[in-house]
């Protein structure tokens, strides 16, 4: 039986013990997308050109609320375009305390299918400051 969430390759690809792809669904598919589109820049997929919230663009910019609040917005408007299957709730940023050029994103969100809340934490890096 096919999820109500999609099923694709995982995020990253790999290979099995079996020696085929690797294959993920439900929740974990939903993860792996939010990943993906946190990861790319726009114009790396040719056939997509606009996909991806662009979060490099932030990388030796500083480690404070403003740049915070602009990552979260870069990051909000990407996932509501390119991912129906959640509804973003709030995008929560801090310094990491272990590490001053990064910062950690926490994503709380709503399976649109279930109603179900999901939580996700990525790194962003930043610089100093």
């Amino acid at each position: 039986m096919t999820s109500i969430f999609g099923r694709s390759l995982s995020f990253p690809p790999r290979v099995g013990s079996d020696g085929r792809f690797v294959w993920s669904q439900g929740e974990t598919n939903i993860r792996e997308s939010i990943a993906v589109i946190l990861k790319t820049e726009p114009g790396e997929r040719v056939g997509l050109p606009e996909f991806g919230a662009g979060l490099a663009s932030f990388l030796f910019e500083p480690n404070n609320a403003a740049t915070h609040a602009r990552v979260q917005d870069a990051a909000q408007r990407a996932l509501a375009r390119w991912e129906p299957r959640i509804q973003v709730e709030s995008l929560d940023m801090a310094v990491d305390p272990d590490d001053a050029e990064n910062a950690l994103m926490t994503i709380t969100y709503k399976l649109v299918a279930t109603a179900t809340r999901e939580r996700l934490t990525v790194g962003i890096a930043l610089a100093a400051g």
